[in-house]
């Protein structure tokens, strides 16, 4: 026969086992039930305290770049740092972000920065160095383009940050977040070569058309009908027009031809040149191919040609000059109402 005290110590053993098979079924059951519930409250902060340290919520993808410009050398050396809440290229919900930095004076040289996965809050701290002539700096605009990296097709473009130099300070180092915007196709309207001449003791402007290359195609077979209208603005308003000849079939016209405007030296310092180039259509409206305009109010080669003039008169001065788009310079000018000033006697 087996003890009185075997048995009670065998009960209290099965008991003991049973109570803690209870146990173990119950903290299962909890870590089951918990995990929902932190999981919710964890992605709910992490996601708001990440974006109060990284910058103030925004609408739109925000990149932040470091610009320092060395006058000496004229070095131009550009920092990526980071990008905040890119646009989902993917199926996945995110993107493969790098980042394309090249300036328009030099569009041959781009540097990129390395691919960075699955991920819309890169953070790339890439540092990138441009030779810049001090003549092109205040035509020339820093370009930082972010695209979504794809092995087997076409990269797409997220958006890109424009920042013209001639609108920075070359003597102080720039840290800012930039929004991104939709990247804009580099159009190339074409070349325009013109002389410029005055003679004050005459009040002559004399604006000498040579020749164009490279134009826009602007007609369905591939080529264009050019020809350049030159406008005279006074005080903010148009003032004297004249044309040259059109020119069939051509992207690369020579046209040779001078225009005399009379202007006296008081009004000079007012006065903006304005250079158009056109397409010629019979059946429909004229359409603007480029234009640009030089004067007192001009910026970059515009205004160095316009300065050279008047400290060189009576003599002729050509130039070639980029086209810009019509809808820049128009907004550029601020024009007025389409008055036509009288020029005060002499």
């Amino acid at each position: 026969p087996v003890p009185k005290w075997a048995l009670i110590t065998i009960a209290v053993a099965v008991v003991v086992l049973l109570l803690l098979f209870l146990i173990c079924i119950i903290r299962c059951c909890c870590r089951k039930k918990k995990p929902k519930k932190k999981e919710r409250v964890s992605l709910q902060t992490v996601g708001n305290s990440t974006m109060a340290n990284l910058v103030p919520w925004s609408p739109v993808p925000i990149l932040l770049h470091l610009v320092t410009l060395c006058i000496a050398p004229f070095k131009l050396k550009v920092g990526v740092k980071q990008a905040a809440e890119l646009k989902a290229m993917d199926s996945g919900g995110t993107s493969d972000p790098y980042v394309i930095v090249y300036l328009t004076s030099d569009m041959k040289k781009r540097y990129e920065t390395k691919v960075y996965r699955k991920t819309l809050n890169p953070v790339f701290n890439e540092y990138f160095t441009f030779q810049v002539p001090q003549a092109e700096v205040p035509d020339s605009t820093l370009v930082m383009q972010i695209f979504d990296f794809n092995r087997f097709a076409k990269h797409d473009i997220i958006g890109e940050v424009r920042l013209p130099l001639a609108t920075v300070n070359l003597q102080h180092v720039i840290e800012q977040w930039s929004d991104l915007v939709a990247a804009r196709k580099e159009e190339q309207l074409g070349e325009i070569c013109f002389s410029l001449r005055y003679v004050p003791s005459t009040s002559k402007l004399t604006v000498l058309i040579l020749e164009a290359k490279k134009l826009k195609r602007m007609d369905s077979h591939g080529l264009s009908d050019p020809f350049v209208k030159v406008h005279l603005i006074l005080n903010r308003k148009k003032w004297k027009k004249k044309k040259t000849s059109v020119k069939k079939n051509t992207l690369s016209p020579y046209f040779n031809e001078a225009f005399v405007f009379e202007v006296p030296f008081n009004q000079i310092q007012n006065v903006d040149v304005v250079i158009s180039v056109w397409d010629h259509d019979k059946v429909t409206k004229n359409e603007p191919i480029g234009k640009l305009f030089l004067g007192c109010r001009a910026t970059g080669k515009q205004l160095r040609h316009w300065s050279d003039m008047l400290s060189n008169p009576r003599r002729p001065l050509a130039q070639w000059h980029s086209l810009q788009p019509p809808d820049v310079v128009d907004k550029a000018l601020g024009l007025k109402s389409h008055l036509k000033l009288p020029l005060p006697h002499r």
